[in-house]
């Protein structure tokens, strides 16, 4: 169960409650029973790094984003190829 953050609008006083989702919130204080706000904190987890967004695992093609530059394929094995016959100086 997720852990909320209360403050009391008329005396300042604040505190930490554990409730459920599906818990109302809490609107008086337990100092004085004036009005409580719900305090936000930022997030807790934050996603670095590739692989956690959308446009991580597209092509360029269907992206607005462009895609990091990738390596250009290794080349083919040719066959043998005969020597060029050497043109004679005229």
């Amino acid at each position: 169960m997720p852990t909320y953050a209360y403050a009391c609008k008329d005396c300042d006083h604040a505190f930490d409650i554990v409730q459920a989702f599906t818990d109302n919130s809490l609107t008086e204080c337990p100092e004085c029973q004036g009005s409580l706000r719900k305090k936000f904190n930022s997030v807790g987890v934050v996603f670095k790094g590739s692989g956690f967004y959308r446009t991580d695992s597209r092509d360029a093609k269907g992206s607005t984003v462009s895609a990091a530059p990738s390596a250009p394929p290794a080349p083919a094995a040719a066959p043998a190829a005969a020597p060029a016959p050497v043109a004679a100086a005229s």
